[in-house]
């Protein structure tokens, strides 16, 4: 992989002006940097990747906060209106009205990924999506929130007990779920960033090859798989923020009973009358 990659300027910038500093702060708390063997670099560029994708969103929210109208929006402001309406639609549809609440988590994971995604597209940067650090960083995040909603919404105790008595599972067959539950809830990390990091990696290993093949003088090989990177990269963030709200609504779905039944049950409750069963079909299905 190191033939095809090439240096990055702008990493080679901050670890000039930051590198020092970086190394001085991790020195003083015990634990200093340590440099890369082929670089020599001490800030990796997945790192500085994501500082600049960050700083960016930070400068463009304060850029357009003083511009921003009810009365008359801008062109940006409604495509941003837009976005996060269809993205709080989608929480409502699968959570219910208390959806709107788990809106600045997914929405954040959203544009964050989507932008790492696109990052590399732009000659002279890469996606900090291909470096397994940040996907399992997600990934991690999604994991602990959901869960922690999930004890927050049925309590310590009733969310414990959903993994050996998931809803619609005879109780006989506890001790056979409770391992399968485990299983599928520790493995959802490991889902979560291998699917993303495999995607992305694959198609920015592809670029460059393309990019190391091309004359220097007409580099236009990697265009067609630059095209489909368009498409590529943001389906794996939309599925991204699909299964991690298809892993809130498991966690925050309360049962009633079987005494007040019926598949639109949920619904009357403030939540969305989606069982389990069917979450998981649609996970599974946006996996492949």
């Amino acid at each position: 992989m190191e033939k095809f990659e090439f240096p990055l300027l702008i990493v080679h910038w901050v670890n000039l002006i930051l590198g020092p500093l970086a190394q001085m702060f991790q020195t003083a708390i015990g634990h200093p940097l340590v440099p890369d063997p082929h670089t020599h670099e001490l800030i990796p560029p997945f790192m500085v990747m994501v500082i600049f994708v960050v700083l960016c969103w930070t400068v463009l929210g304060l850029a357009i906060k003083s511009s921003l109208s009810v009365e008359n929006p801008g062109k940006l402001q409604i495509i941003l209106e837009d976005v996060v309406g269809g993205l709080a639609s989608m929480l409502e549809e699968w959570i219910g009205p208390k959806g709107r609440n788990f809106l600045p988590l997914i929405g954040t994971l959203g544009f964050f990924i989507i932008s790492c995604n696109y990052l590399g597209l732009f000659p002279g940067f890469m996606s900090p999506t291909t470096s397994i650090n940040v996907t399992v960083g997600c990934a991690i995040t999604t994991w602990t929130f959901y869960h922690l909603q999930g004890f927050r919404s049925q309590g310590v105790g009733a969310y414990l007990l959903h993994f050996a008595f998931p809803p619609g599972v005879p109780k006989a067959l506890a001790p056979i779920m409770l391992p399968i539950e485990l299983i599928s809830h520790m493995s959802r990390v490991m889902s979560l960033s291998l699917r993303l990091y495999g995607n992305i990696f694959g198609e920015d290993l592809v670029i460059a090859i393309l990019a190391f093949l091309s004359p220097w003088w007409l580099p236009i090989f990697p265009l067609p798989m630059m095209i489909l990177g368009l498409i590529t990269g943001g389906l794996q963030a939309y599925i991204f923020v699909l299964l991690s709200i298809i892993y809130l609504q498991g966690a925050t779905h309360v049962e009633h009973g079987d005494d007040h039944g019926g598949p639109n049950h949920g619904s009357e409750h403030g939540t969305p009358g989606h069982e389990h069963g069917d979450a998981r079909d649609m996970a599974a299905m946006s996996a492949v």
